[in-house]
C-alpha cells in the first residue's frame, strides 16, 4: 500500500517524497524517464537569493529555504550515504558603474534588515578575491554569504537514495498512482494544467549549460553579465545558462552553449583552456507568475500540484517539501499567497 505517489523525479518531487518518507509515509516516485532527467539534471547548482530590497512574501520564502538548506542536505547525505555537494561558499557580483555601486551600498542596509544578521551582503574590492574575480567596472564587487552551491545530479541521486533507504520506491514508466498523488511534472505538467483548465498556467524556458574540468577550490560563485560560474567540490566549474523561449529540441545543445563558454572565459580568464566535460540542455518550468505553484488540484480530490520555481527550484526545495508534506499528510495549509494553484490560473 502506498500513502503518497509523487509523479515526477525532479528536485521538487524528490524533496517532497523524501520529507514525506521521513515522516513515516510510504512513498513512491513515478518517473517516466529517470530521476533528474529534466531541468534538475543540469550542471549549474547555484543557490542564490533575490536582491534584499523590495521585500515580499516570495523573497521571504526563498530566504527561509536557503537558511534551511544546510541542515536539509546534511540529513539527505546522512540518509543516503552520498554527498549532494552542498556548501555555502557565497557569491560575487561585479559592480559596473558608480550608480550600481551606490545601489549596492543601499542594498547592504536592506540585507541587514531583511536577512536579520543570518547572512551578509557587502561591497568589497574585487582584488580581495585574487585572479578568480574579474576587476572590471568599478573594481568593486558585491559579496553575499547567503548563496550556496550543490551538484544538481548528485543532489537528486542523493535524494533518490535516501528515499529508497527509508523504504520508498522509485518506478519508471507509466505506473498507476496510489494514495495521495502529487504532480511535480515540470514544464510538461504546466502545459497539461493549461490544457486542463483552458487557461495559461505556464510553460518552459530552455537553458543550455556546460561543465569544465577546473579545480577552483572553495571560492565564491560568480554572477556577472548574466552568466553564472559555479565551482564544485568535485574539481569542476559549471557555467550557465541561456534563456530560450522558442526551441525545436528540448535537450540538444548548439552554438549558444559555445557562445556561453566564450563569455565565461572573457569574464574569468583563469578558465581559458579548461577541458569541457559536458554540454547540457534542458527545459525549466516557468509558471505564469514566476512563483512556485503549490496546492490541491482544483476539482481533483486527493491530487496536488508542485511546480514552477523557475531558476530557484533547488533553493526553495527544502521549504517547499516541508510545506507540501504538511498539506498532504496533515491537512495543514500554510501555502503563501501568490503560490496557490488558483492564483496561478486566475480561478
Amino acid at each position: 500500500m502506498i500513502d503518497v505517489t509523487v509523479m515526477g523525479g525532479g528536485v521538487l518531487g524528490l524533496s517532497v517524497a523524501y520529507v514525506c518518507a521521513r515522516r513515516g509515509a510510504r512513498v513512491c516516485i513515478v518517473e517516466k524517464r529517470s530521476p533528474a532527467a529534466g531541468a534538475s539534471g543540469g550542471p549549474l547548482g547555484a543557490l542564490a537569493p533575490h536582491v534584499p530590497d523590495n521585500w515580499n512574501e516570495k523573497k521571504e520564502f526563498q530566504f527561509r529555504s536557503l537558511l534551511m538548506a544546510e541542515t536539509f542536505w546534511r540529513e539527505v547525505e546522512r540518509d543516503s550515504g552520498r554527498s549532494p555537494g552542498f556548501r555555502r561558499t557565497g557569491r560575487l557580483q561585479a559592480i559596473a558603474n558608480p550608480r550600481a555601486l551606490e545601489l549596492a551600498h543601499a542594498r547592504r542596509e536592506s540585507a541587514r534588515r531583511n536577512w536579520r544578521a543570518k547572512a551578509d551582503w557587502r561591497v568589497a574590492p574585487a582584488s580581495e578575491f585574487g585572479a578568480w574575480c574579474p576587476t572590471g567596472g568599478t573594481g568593486y564587487v558585491i559579496h553575499d554569504t547567503l548563496s550556496a552551491r550543490l551538484e544538481p545530479r548528485n543532489a537528486c541521486e542523493s535524494l533518490a537514495g535516501a528515499i529508497l533507504e527509508l523504504g520508498g520506491e522509485i518506478r519508471l514508466g507509466e505506473v498507476p498512482a496510489g494514495g495521495q498523488v502529487i504532480w511535480a511534472t515540470g514544464y510538461e505538467g504546466l502545459r497539461d494544467l493549461s490544457g486542463h483548465f483552458d487557461r495559461l498556467a505556464g510553460d518552459g524556458i530552455k537553458g543550455q549549460a556546460l561543465s569544465l574540468q577546473y579545480d577552483a577550490g572553495d571560492v565564491p560563485q560568480l554572477f556577472i553579465d548574466g552568466v553564472h560560474i559555479v565551482p564544485h567540490e568535485n574539481g569542476t566549474v559549471a557555467v550557465g545558462s541561456t534563456d530560450e523561449r522558442e526551441f525545436a529540441s528540448p535537450d540538444s545543445t548548439d552554438w549558444r552553449v559555445e557562445a556561453l563558454l566564450n563569455r565565461a572565459v572573457g569574464i574569468c580568464p583563469t578558465l581559458r583552456g579548461a577541458p569541457v566535460l559536458t554540454r547540457w540542455a534542458g527545459v525549466r518550468p516557468r509558471a505564469k507568475s514566476r512563483a512556485p505553484v503549490i496546492g490541491p488540484w482544483p476539482g481533483r480530490n486527493g491530487h496536488f500540484i508542485v511546480n514552477g520555481g523557475f531558476k530557484i527550484g533547488f533553493g526553495i526545495a527544502p521549504k517547499v517539501a516541508g510545506l507540501v508534506a504538511d498539506l498532504v499528510l496533515e491537512g495543514r495549509d500554510v501555502i503563501p499567497s501568490g503560490f496557490r494553484v488558483e492564483d496561478c490560473l486566475g480561478l
